[in-house]
């Protein structure tokens, strides 16, 4: 193994870093708050703009474990030994990558930004690409190093304008000094001639070229400095999220700057020889013909149709490439749309059957692979028409780098797009296929480091295979308990029958969030902590309930609602105490019939046209009131618990007291009696509807109509109101007698006042409260 100059503490600080980023994902996935662990991995993405999810937090933790290996690379040193002694501007070069490695691990300190931060950055690439252009002179053209090194200052240059018009405020500039539609494309111009001199000079390892190689991948994919847009929503973005595994991965750049400083820091090693290169047996011509034409019939069903393209403007694939990677990648993906739709993966074939290298047969098996996976994500993510022309600008947007007109419409407006990508995927998969089948080799020894690098990721999986052993199962939300509204049932609302049984314990646990469990959590864990929680409540052990509420600050004897659903226990005792209640209530209603039965009935002095002895007494909440439907303006007079005016007429009662009630309809005026009764007051109502019915809307009470036989025209009602006691003054009911006759005016007349106030309308409440109107139960 080879060892290098600072690799103890290279190792030690990895393995702290990484052991606080498994700590905190643990801690994530147990309390459903990711914000620790993401400000570690990523200094950013919080949950409120990247929901938490279990599986993105096992990614942030993969991803934390990359950059624990990343600071190791960084931080090692070089290789010990012998140290090289270099020329002055390779010495200078690899101070400048060493002082750029610092200036980008500075961004990750908890520090406060300041915009010219960015500024010693800039400074330090500018003389990196000018000692590039010096310390490659001996193995790249002069035409090639002046195209790097105009790319790379012009990028830099471009780097420190943007930050200056950051700074001042002045964000027009930013765009016009570095435009959306460049990327990355100017520091790739740059980066792309260092790593072929890389590749061709024996002071870099191989092993740096392609650290090399995937940071300049990942800079074509990135968008920069520039941002994106997302349409947000409920779960998670997963367009946003690649964002997200990008930035996290950008730390690879900064592995390949220090170890290009590394590199440089050795003696250079002597060459080997290379390798012989592994050439295939050739086989029949008209096998390896299959392969080449298969990927061409697709291709001409299309070109027959006029349509030279793969994938067109629809799907996942597509979608991403328009919306959440460099401009400059989205044209390379249309471009190899195009590429694709002609039948240009023939060619690729063509070339790997006539050379048959062990290498290129497996490039272009793995490409015809990744080809065939992405038509078939295509077919599975394509929107419906409908679904697309929410937002027909991004149809036109995602159209317009395509040729004018490669696409019709029909006569219904729709995108015709040709075949289906499924049939490209099925030609590119069994175009690989055949290679596979017709060019095998035999298998290579496997060297050290991929035999390591596979043991540890084998770890690294069991690691997190107890948590992922769990059975996630169903994931019932605080929405799905929820009725639907009457939009969602073409307006008309249909009355769900109550849940029962473990779905009423699922939710009353979303609904009140009486458990503190996150909202994602599976049903079953929900269902085996209740059931846990049951066998406490059953076993009523008070120093059980004790410990249980100082531990997990929950009071179980109060969780019997909750509880039901799953508990025989929490059941029975709910519905004892309901039974206790209604017993209750059954027995105060009684009481009450017994009251009103008690009453004195009231004795007419002259025979009424109808005459109603309601026999249940009534309830209302907010006293009775007769009204019409278009009652003339005019102004309202009180006298006592009655209010009357033009349609209307209200009486006051006592809302904590039943009242018996008796209605009385008469030809013509009878006698006033006032004997027995605490107020006597009559007032005038105009009948233009035909029926009398005073009611209560907030309990529903509705008396019988008063009306003369459906007589329209003007009425005289003449309300009676007394206080009947039942063992003891404050322990009684209230009586209304209502008449009703036809007859003008609409004076309020008192026949009989005391105090000013209804009698009744003055008694306390009875000790103790009510049964039914305090509980809930009527």
């Amino acid at each position: 193994m080879r060892r290098y100059r600072f690799g103890r503490i290279a190792t030690l600080f990895a393995a702290i870093y990484v052991a606080v980023v498994i700590v905190s994902g643990v801690r994530a996935l147990a309390t459903g708050d990711p914000a620790l662990l993401r400000e570690i991995v990523t200094g950013e993405w919080d949950a409120d703009f990247m929901p938490y999810a279990w599986w993105v937090e096992l990614l942030m933790v993969a991803g934390g474990v990359l950059q624990g290996w990343a600071y190791w690379q960084i931080l090692r040193g070089r290789p010990t030994g012998a140290a090289a002694v270099n020329d002055r501007p390779v010495r200078l070069l690899r101070a400048a990558l060493y002082l750029s490695v610092a200036c980008t691990l500075l961004y990750r300190l908890p520090l406060p930004y300041q915009w010219w931060f960015g500024l010693p950055s800039g400074l330090l690439q500018i003389a990196v690409v000018g000692l590039f252009f010096v310390v490659l002179a001996d193995v790249l053209p002069r035409w090639l190093r002046l195209l790097g090194l105009v790319a790379g200052l012009a990028n830099a240059a471009m780097g420190m304008a943007v930050t200056f018009a950051y700074g001042l405020g002045q964000y027009p500039v930013m765009q016009f000094v570095s435009p959306y539609q460049l990327g990355n494309a100017v520091y790739l111009l740059w980066l792309v001639p260092v790593l072929a001199g890389q590749d061709r000079d024996a002071r870099w390892t191989r092993g740096t070229v392609r650290m090399g190689v995937a940071s300049a991948a990942l800079s074509l994919l990135s968008s920069g400095s520039h941002s994106v847009i997302s349409f947000g929503g409920w779960g998670v973005d997963y367009d946003l999220l690649l964002v997200m595994v990008l930035g996290i991965l950008g730390v690879l750049g900064t592995v390949w700057q220090a170890r290009s400083a590394h590199d440089l820091g050795v003696l250079t090693p002597v060459p080997s020889a290379a390798p012989a290169v592994q050439v295939a047996p050739a086989r029949a011509w008209p096998l390896a013909a299959v392969a080449v034409v298969l990927p061409l019939i697709p291709a001409a069903v299309n070109l027959a149709d006029g349509i030279p393209a793969w994938i067109g403007p629809r799907g996942a694939v597509d979608d991403l490439f328009h919306g959440y990677v460099s401009y400059p990648a989205t044209v390379l993906w249309v471009a190899l749309d195009m590429l694709v739709g002609v039948g240009a993966p023939a060619v690729l074939i063509l070339i790997a059957v006539m050379r048959r290298t062990r290498r290129l047969l497996r490039v272009t098996m793995l490409t015809l692979t990744l080809a065939a996976a992405a038509g078939i994500v295509t077919a599975l993510t394509t929107e419906s028409e409908a679904d697309r022309q929410l937002i027909p600008e991004m149809i036109e947007q995602r159209l317009a780098l395509y040729p004018d007109g490669l696409f019709d419409r029909n006569d219904k407006g729709e995108v015709l797009f040709g075949l289906s990508p499924l049939w490209y995927s099925t030609a590119l998969a069994a175009s690989a296929l055949a290679l596979l089948l017709l060019y095998r080799f035999p298998s290579a020894a496997r060297s050290r480091h991929h035999v390591l690098a596979a043991a540890l990721a084998t770890s690294v999986t069991l690691c997190f295979l107890p948590v992922a052993d769990q059975p996630r199962g169903q994931v019932t939300t605080a929405e799905d308990c929820s009725p639907p509204e009457a939009w969602e049932m073409d307006g008309e609302p249909v009355e769900p029958p109550p849940p029962t049984g473990t779905r009423a314990f699922i939710c009353a646990v979303r609904q009140q969030l009486t458990l503190p469990f996150a909202a994602t959590a599976p049903d079953q864990v929900l269902l085996d902590h209740g059931r846990r929680l049951c066998a406490v409540y059953t076993r009523n052990d008070p120093r059980e309930l004790a410990r249980l509420r100082e531990v997990e600050g929950l009071s179980v004897r109060n969780l019997s609602e909750v509880l039901a659903g799953i508990c025989p226990a929490a059941k029975a005792e709910i519905a004892a105490a309901a039974a206790a209640r209604d017993r209750e209530f059954n027995e105060f209603m009684a009481e009450e019939q017994r009251k009103c039965d008690a009453t004195p009935r009231h004795r007419p002095l002259v025979k009424p046209a109808k005459a109603i002895r309601l026999k249940e007494p009534q309830w209302p909440e907010a006293g009775l009131e007769l009204y019409d439907e278009s009652p003339e303006e005019g102004k309202s007079t009180t006298s006592g618990p009655v209010t009357a005016g033009p349609g209307h007429v209200m009486v006051s009662t006592n809302s904590d007291f039943h009242v018996c009630v008796t209605l009385e309809t008469y030809t013509r005026r009878p006698p006033v009696e006032t004997k027995g009764w605490d107020n006597v007051i009559e007032v005038g109502y105009a009948n233009q509807s035909g029926e009398m019915s005073f009611m209560d809307g907030l309990s529903g009470t509705e008396l019988p109509d008063l009306s003369l036989n459906g007589r329209k025209g003007h009425y005289r009602i003449r309300l009676h109101l007394a206080w009947f006691p039942w063992k003891g003054e404050e322990d009684g009911i209230q009586r209304l007698l209502i008449m009703a006759y036809p007859g003008p005016g609409d004076k309020v007349v008192n026949h009989r006042l005391i105090d000013g106030e209804s009698t009744f309308n003055r008694r306390k409440k009875p000790a103790g409260g009510l049964p039914g109107r305090g509980s809930g139960v009527r």
